[in-house]
């Protein structure tokens, strides 16, 4: 529980003991009381209110996410130099008094949509291109009070930083940056560093105020609606010639491919025929190395021919043998060779 919060409610609660105190004091008058005793419990109660008061007064306590400014009477400046860190403090009772600022990550958005923005309605950044066309951002800046610089922020802008500062930063940095960029530039590849450099500009002037820019987010980009027609247009055109293109592509692959395909039947076709040559090659110099092998044979042995003659011979073909020294065989002929039938037997 905050501590100073509980002393104040303390302090609070004794002067409403004051005040009881002053009415009983009053009442015992009024009935013939003793009124010593009652004057003592009034003064008891005043001694305890102010002296709650005062400590109230001088204790702060400071959140983990804040820092104090401590403005203060008895300054020569009218404030201290250094602000509060988180935790109890003490000031001054009656002549400092702190004022608290966040120093957590606040946002700012400016937007076309209504009720999207920080401020509502349309209000997004309408800036100029080099080449003069017209274009909208939205955008979001995410930034936080530099800690050490909660003293000049507060001197310089106190609670007006955001609307006073901040916007403004922004919008003209915006502006000053579009209008370095065609706007050819600004639909296309160049978006990420246009956004880098307002990112850098934008970081550099709000650092400069004592406060610290965490990042720059380029929500969205529109354009007039003739030009916006006109971008269309050129982008259905170009994936027109894109796809064009690659019909194109596509045909001279298939092309390709049936180039090589034939180019592989001609190469296979080429292969087989030199096959098939070298088969028929090597086969007839066989042969020929056959014949030459069989006529060195028949020249040291000339009846091989007839016993290669005979061997060759179906089994039902009849021959006659002739003397060893004819040359020559010759078929038996063809009669009947088969044995006479025997003569009928006379009739009884």
């Amino acid at each position: 529980m905050n501590v100073a919060v509980l002393i104040n409610a303390l302090a609070s609660f004794s002067w409403l003991l004051v005040v009881a105190s002053v009415v009983f004091a009053a009442y015992t008058a009024l009935r013939g009381g003793s009124v010593s005793t009652v004057v003592g419990l009034v003064i008891g109660a005043l001694a305890l209110a102010f002296g709650l008061s005062t400590v109230s007064q001088g204790l702060i306590f400071v959140q983990p996410t804040e820092r104090g400014v401590v403005i203060s009477a008895i300054e020569p400046k009218g404030y201290r130099a250094l602000p509060l860190e988180p935790g109890l403090r003490f000031v001054v009772p009656f002549f400092e008094n702190v004022v608290t600022y966040s120093i957590s990550k606040q946002t700012y958005t400016m937007s076309a949509v209504s009720n999207e923005g920080t401020v509502q309605g349309d209000d997004a950044v309408s800036a100029r291109t080099a080449n003069g066309q017209e274009v909208n951002i939205d955008a979001t800046v995410i930034f936080y009070i530099d800690p050490s610089q909660v003293v000049d922020v507060h001197v310089r802008w106190q609670n007006r930083y955001t609307d006073g500062l901040v916007r403004p930063l922004t919008r003209g940095t915006i502006r000053d940056v579009i209008s370095q960029y065609k706007v050819e530039d600004v639909y296309s590849g160049e978006r990420d560093k246009l956004a880098g450099q307002i990112n850098e500009r934008l970081a550099s002037l709000l650092t400069k105020n004592g406060l610290q820019l965490d990042s720059f987010v380029l929500r969205n980009i529109t354009f007039s609606k003739e030009y916006a027609a006109s971008i269309e247009q050129k982008q259905i055109a170009q994936q027109e010639v894109e796809k064009q293109s690659f019909v194109v592509q596509q045909r001279k692959q298939e092309a390709n491919q049936a180039r090589e395909q034939a180019q592989g039947l001609a190469d296979a076709a080429v292969i087989s025929a030199q096959g098939k040559a070298d088969a028929n090659l090597i086969e007839a110099l066989a042969q020929a190395k056959a014949l030459r092998e069989i006529g060195d044979a028949l020249k040291s042995s000339p009846d091989l021919l007839q016993y290669t003659y005979v061997q060759n011979l179906s089994d039902n073909v009849k021959i006659m043998l002739v003397p060893a020294n004819s040359p020559y065989l010759f078929p038996l002929p063809q009669e009947d060779l088969a044995m006479p039938a025997a003569p009928a037997a006379p009739a009884p």
